[in-house]
């Protein structure tokens, strides 16, 4: 059933209010807009083993953050679609090599319907790929399959036709010497290479040319400074007597630097007007909210800090932010669950999946169903139309483009932890120089140069009680805090270090709200967060 305002269910606090959607349903699906080969690399993350992807994942963060060329996030998906172009490359060179051997054996005959084969052999897999990377989504699977495996199609019957011409030239050369040899086979590869380049690059521009119309749009309705809830709001710590060191992040995240990790090349595409939140499982009727259902409920307003369980000491895999939705626990009597369910299992449009159980859910009314940030609807990248906060714990643990939730008796383990990685994911302590100030120094008492040092400090849910700064190894020195945005976001702290020049290294840790300490001893992200402390050494 669908659940409309009439239907007799509960609306604690409804009213009025409702965020309205910049969203116009009307963009292609993901399976019909993203290239064959961003599909089928989205397909084998799927299915390669989660060491592989974690290892794969750690790499692309390290080299991203050595070679200093932009925002992680941002840079990890664009190197993710070359990957995807690079594999389907080189697949189909070694296919084109296969087609010339079988040419030569069989003195060139039936070439085209050869490659075409070759197409069909090569796309169905492919197709099946594709089709279980957005098995979920909400997109034509018939259209999806048709352009994978006509896409292959198209690019075997031009092969074909372009090795009978070269194995028909080879045969007459056989009687020319081995230098006219070598310029054949030198020239079979160029244009090998360039019909598989030619079907390859046509797909990702044809897709790319749409994706980037829709992002266009997306941003140009986003970035209406008068929607913004902050255009117009002043921050609730604006008044705090502490303030940032010159040159810290950005206190408030700007949404269009808000990080974004996920296991898409390319984010689904998710029609709101044939959208719907599906419950199902243990639950006395089965439901389905719309997007206008969900927001008739009293909205949760929470300034929120998420951070990715890759994200390495001192990353950028952080933001923070005001997210609106309606509390978990104020829509659980609606979804009338049945006495045995203990957990939700939550599902995206992107086959991505995770459990909360029902009693976290009672105890805490901050874990919240999210369909707005900033004031405006979530970015399509984001998660829209609805996605999941859970205070204390990775991204990670916090699905996107929500489709349905489901009750169940027991738990299991969700998507990455089946992976590998940690069940728990709860955001270890962390603190970060930003800023070693040396051009905006400042004169203290007893006429000393002071050099504003500052940064964040982050222990998830739990709040932050001290901040400590070392220079050299010397002793640790306290550090100002300013007061935070709320008790689920990073705090910005400040170290006035009186100046000395020459080289120097400087070293942060932290204190959770009760006292314990960051963990100092370092560790990779894999599989339960990276730990350690954040240094940072400079000529001043």
């Amino acid at each position: 059933m669908r659940l409309q305002p009439t239907a007799g269910v509960s609306r604690p606090g409804g009213g009025s209010h409702s965020v309205q959607s910049t969203h116009d349903g009307r963009a292609p699906s993901q399976a019909r807009n993203s290239p064959a080969a961003w599909r089928a690399f989205d397909g084998l993350t799927r299915v390669l083993p989660g060491r592989v992807i974690a290892f794969g994942i750690g790499t692309m963060v390290t080299v991203i953050r050595a070679l200093q060329v932009g925002p992680t996030s941002a840079v990890a998906k664009t190197a993710e679609q070359a990957m995807a172009i690079a594999i389907l490359f080189i697949a189909g060179v070694l296919g084109g090599v296969v087609l010339f051997v079988i040419l030569r054996a069989t003195h060139k005959r039936h070439a085209v319907a050869l490659g075409l084969a070759l197409g069909v052999a090569l796309g169905i897999p492919a197709m099946l790929i594709s089709l279980n990377a957005s098995a979920t989504a909400s997109v034509g699977a018939r259209g999806s399959a048709v352009w994978v495996v006509g896409t292959f199609l198209v690019w075997g019957a031009i092969l074909g036709s372009a090795e009978r011409r070269l194995v028909a030239s080879q045969k007459a050369d056989d009687s020319a010497d081995t230098a006219i040899e070598r310029i054949d086979r030198r020239r079979f590869m160029v244009r090998q290479g360039g019909a598989t380049a030619l079907v390859t690059v046509a797909g990702a521009v044809v897709g790319d040319l749409a994706e980037t119309r829709r992002r266009l749009a997306l941003m140009m309705a986003a970035r209406g400074e008068s929607m913004r809830w902050s255009a117009t709001h002043p921050l609730p710590n604006a008044d705090a007597v502490v303030q940032p060191a010159p040159g810290t992040r950005p206190e408030f995240t700007p949404l269009e630097r808000h990080y974004r990790i996920d296991i898409n090349t390319i984010s689904p595409t998710v029609d709101e007007r044939q959208w719907g939140l599906h419950i199902t499982g243990l639950v006395e009727q089965p439901l389905t909210f719309t997007l206008p259902d969900l927001q008739r409920y009293e909205p949760m307003h929470q300034f929120v800090t998420l951070s990715c369980i890759s994200n390495p000491v001192g990353g950028d895999l952080i933001g923070t932010t005001r997210w609106t939705g309606v509390s978990l626990q104020r829509l659980l009597p609606d979804l009338r669950l049945k006495p045995g369910a203990t957990h939700l299992k939550i599902r995206s449009a992107d086959g991505f999946f995770e459990l909360v159980s029902v009693d976290a859910i009672g105890a805490d009314p901050r874990i919240m169903l999210t369909y707005a940030w900033d004031g405006v609807p979530l970015a399509r990248e984001h998660g829209f139309p609805l996605r999941i906060y859970i205070p204390d714990v990775h991204g990670m643990k916090q699905p996107k483009w929500i489709e349905s939730i489901e009750a169940i008796d027991h738990a299991e383990p969700g998507y990455w932890v089946q992976r590998g990685w940690n069940p728990v994911a709860q955001i270890h302590a962390t603190s970060v120089i930003d800023t070693v100030a040396v051009d905006m120094t400042i004169i203290g008492t007893q006429r000393r140069k002071l050099v504003p040092i500052g940064g964040i400090a982050h222990a998830g849910a739990r709040g932050i009680s001290k901040v400590e700064v070392q220079v050299d190894g010397g002793p640790w020195e306290q550090a100002e805090l300013r007061t935070p945005l709320s008790l689920l976001t990073w705090v910005i702290w400040k170290y006035d270090w009186p100046f000395q020049p020459g080289n120097h290294t400087f070293t942060v840790r932290c204190y959770e709200a009760n006292g314990a300490p960051q963990i100092a001893t370092p560790s990779r992200a894999a599989p339960n967060g990276a730990t350690g402390l954040n240094s940072r050494s400079m000529m001043v």
